[in-house]
């Protein structure tokens, strides 16, 4: 059994279209000795239009962009792009490849060609099932470096090659073969057949899917308890806190322990509370709380921004 690592680049990604310029690929044997690697480069059939992973311009390939319209176009390509992910004999690997095998199926809609049908692992996943972190997408730069893999950016072929090295990598951590450690990390296989895919999953992933989920429902449940104290109708007893109108962090509303005796005796002071940070002159939130929300309410100039703890002695006094 063979393995293929593959990557794709693209002149330009859209909702219905993805023009793929590079398709590039490293067979190795199941050791990890290299049998081939090419970067096929491909015509997209339009301008290039390239954005950075937060959708802005400044993402550069390391190509010549006028040489390209000498290359053939996808449909020319297409047989042994198919063949390659398609030869029984070869395993299926890339990063983040649900994106890659999405755009080869864009492409088949495009120039009306047959669907791919192929299974495929993701080394991204692999990777983050490893270290048991799903908190974030981990690019492939990024795992190559603490995995001390070296490799030239956003040039297919070489992204090929530093997905093989990450995989050899993962292989060696675990003293396993390469189909081994899907087996070992609970991998699934994603799969793409009659234009539907399946994206590749662990079950690690999925235990943290549902941990997500309990958790968000839980602070959902915790958020609505707090406002339901703070809409109702309030005594007041002192205008000490006249005129101030306070604001929490998410995490000290979703802290109802704290937040809810806090928020009454705002109101039972005179004071007023407000979900909106743009409307409220003082806002509350712990010492080490570090949110978009909070840096905002810091930079504003306009905002108090106190500890909890202020806010009691600002109460008892």
């Amino acid at each position: 059994m063979n393995l293929l690592f593959f990557d794709i680049e693209c002149a330009s990604v859209y909702k219905t279209t993805a023009k793929i310029c590079a398709f590039g690929y490293v067979l190795c044997d199941e050791h990890f000795n290299i049998i081939e690697k090419e970067d096929i480069l491909i015509n997209p059939k339009g301008k290039f239009h390239l954005t950075d992973g937060r959708g802005e311009h400044g993402l550069v390939l390391p190509y010549e962009y006028g040489e390209f319209k000498k290359y053939p176009v996808f449909p020319q390509v297409y047989d042994r792009i198919k063949k390659l992910l398609e030869d029984g004999d070869n395993l299926v690997f890339g990063h983040a490849t649900l994106n890659d095998v999405n755009y080869l199926d864009l492409e088949t809609k495009r120039f009306h060609l047959p669907p791919f049908d192929f299974t495929f692992s993701d080394s991204q996943l692999m990777y983050m099932t490893s270290i048991a972190d799903f908190s974030r997408q981990f690019g492939l730069e990024y795992i190559t470096k603490d995995l001390d893999v070296e490799f030239t950016p956003h040039r297919a072929a070489d992204d090929a090659y530093a997905t093989m090295r990450v995989t050899e990598a993962l292989c060696k951590k675990h003293g396993c073969s390469c189909a081994e450690l899907e087996e070992i990390l609970r991998i699934r296989r994603g799969k793409i057949s009659n234009h539907k895919i399946i994206k590749p999953s662990s079950a690690a992933y999925g235990e943290y899917k549902n941990k997500c989920s309990r958790e968000k429902a839980e602070r959902a449940k915790r958020r609505s308890k707090f406002y339901s104290r703070v809409n109702r109708r309030h005594f007041v007893k002192s205008d000490k806190l006249k005129g101030r109108i306070f604001n929490f962090s998410r995490q000290l509303e979703y802290n109802i322990e704290v937040s809810i005796p806090l928020v009454e005796a705002i109101f039972t002071l005179g004071g007023k509370y407000t979900q909106k940070l743009a409307e409220c002159n003082c806002y509350v939130c712990e010492q080490t709380d570090d949110t978009v929300r909070t840096r905002n309410a810091i930079s504003s100039g306009t905002v108090k921004v106190i500890s909890p703890d202020e806010l009691r002695k600002i109460i008892d006094d």
